[in-house]
């Protein structure tokens, strides 16, 4: 079993999702929650509130790994800018307990989670739902962008290299989880969710295809895409 932590970066709402993700990729919601701050409160001090959450549920859960979505620049500099500092502030806060961190793109978490990498907001919190077994998406759109950041980061584990990991970094746990996939010969999970998704991440017949019988998704989102969210 995996414990993966996913920030959804952002000042205002950082999502924060912790999931736990057996070999066959079968996942289950453990927590998740929203740290918000006000938007006239001084920068600095929105910055301490969102650390202490994310240290928070991190002390609280004891992730073997932490997903943080991979901050794209984008038309709006004040947005970008607030992403990619509550983003630092995850990635410090894994670094300093020693805890390994995985980067994934929005058009990467949304291929894997509904396999289509230019899946709006509304498709990515119906297919979180379906996957973590729950009655209804989460809400906010943060809350269910960390438990897909997280899910992706469980299920890519399964081949390190696709997230830059190497066997010396990997936790006791990741490693576990990474010989108990190798030893079902690479398979995964039954599903259509799961055959949809390993389909996403090969580029094969999987990926929903356009009219003119092109591969819709991957890494191509339009700038109005390319946060979880969009």
């Amino acid at each position: 079993m995996l414990r993966v932590l996913g920030v959804d970066p952002g000042l205002t709402r950082c999502g924060v999702g912790v999931v736990e993700v057996t070999p066959d990729r079968r996942a289950r919601l453990v927590h998740v929650t929203v740290v918000r701050t006000p938007s006239d409160m001084a920068l600095e001090q929105r910055l301490v509130l969102i650390a202490s959450g994310i240290a928070e549920q991190i002390e609280r859960h004891h992730p073997d790994a932490v997903a943080v979505e991979r901050v794209f620049a984008q038309a709006n500099v004040r947005t970008v800018m607030g992403t990619a500092q509550a983003s630092g502030l995850a990635l410090h806060a894994a670094a300093s307990r020693g805890i390994p961190v995985g980067l994934h793109t929005p058009s990467e978490v949304k291929a894997a989670v509904t396999g289509y990498g230019n899946a709006d907001k509304a498709q990515v919190q119906t297919m979180i739902a379906r996957i973590l077994g729950l009655a209804e998406a989460p809400k906010p759109a943060d809350a269910a962008d960390a438990l897909a950041l997280a899910v992706c980061h469980a299920w890519r584990l399964g081949a390190p290299d696709a997230v830059g990991a190497s066997s010396a970094v990997l936790t006791p746990a990741q490693r576990a989880w990474r010989d108990a996939q190798a030893g079902t010969g690479g398979r995964t999970a039954a599903s259509p969710l799961a055959r949809a998704a390993a389909a996403a991440q090969r580029g094969g017949s999987g990926v929903p295809r356009g009219p003119s019988g092109a591969p819709r998704g991957g890494s191509g989102a339009s700038a109005g895409a390319r946060r979880l969210g969009a």
